[in-house]
């Protein structure tokens, strides 16, 4: 089986994100496409995150029980605890303090933001508000598979 991939339309892996997903743009999401899927897989988990952070790694986004159908996540997903147009996936809270994603905001230099994708065997029954520390473990215990994208952003 070929391993899972994702990329987005709107920068390659590795280079700079458009001002558009930022904080100092339109801070909407950027759009992912995940690509070899496997015919196991019930659900798909975002996370990103920001290891570059000066208090340790950030939180930007996390979004779970997206179907394995929407393997073409649409950029701007709506910061909302559910997300209709996901068939009711769920987003937990941002570093930010605010449910879904919030764009890069680097103070200085150049951040690598990683795009984590899960792949599981199943949807996952845990709350919106759920530390990402519970949300990561439970993602790990159903996973069947994992790829990440980076983009870059400096201010």
């Amino acid at each position: 089986s070929r391993d899972l991939e994702v990329s987005s339309a709107a920068f390659r892996n590795g280079e700079m994100m458009p001002t558009k997903f930022t904080a100092d743009g339109s801070d909407i999401s950027p759009p992912l496409t995940i690509e070899n899927i496997s015919p196991e897989a019930e659900s798909i988990a975002v996370i990103m995150d920001d290891p570059d952070a000066p208090v340790g790694t950030f939180t930007h986004w996390m979004i779970w029980n997206i179907p394995v159908g929407k393997n073409n996540i649409p950029e701007g997903i709506k910061q909302s605890k559910q997300v209709d147009s996901l068939a009711d996936a769920v987003q937990g809270y941002n570093d930010f303090g605010d449910v879904g994603y919030r764009g890069p905001a680097p103070p200085s230099g150049v951040h690598n933001y990683h795009f984590k994708i899960y792949i599981l065997d199943q949807k996952i029954d845990i709350p919106f508000d759920s530390s990402k520390q519970k949300i990561v473990n439970t993602l790990e215990a159903h996973l069947l598979q994992k790829a990440e994208i980076i983009a870059k952003y400096q201010r």
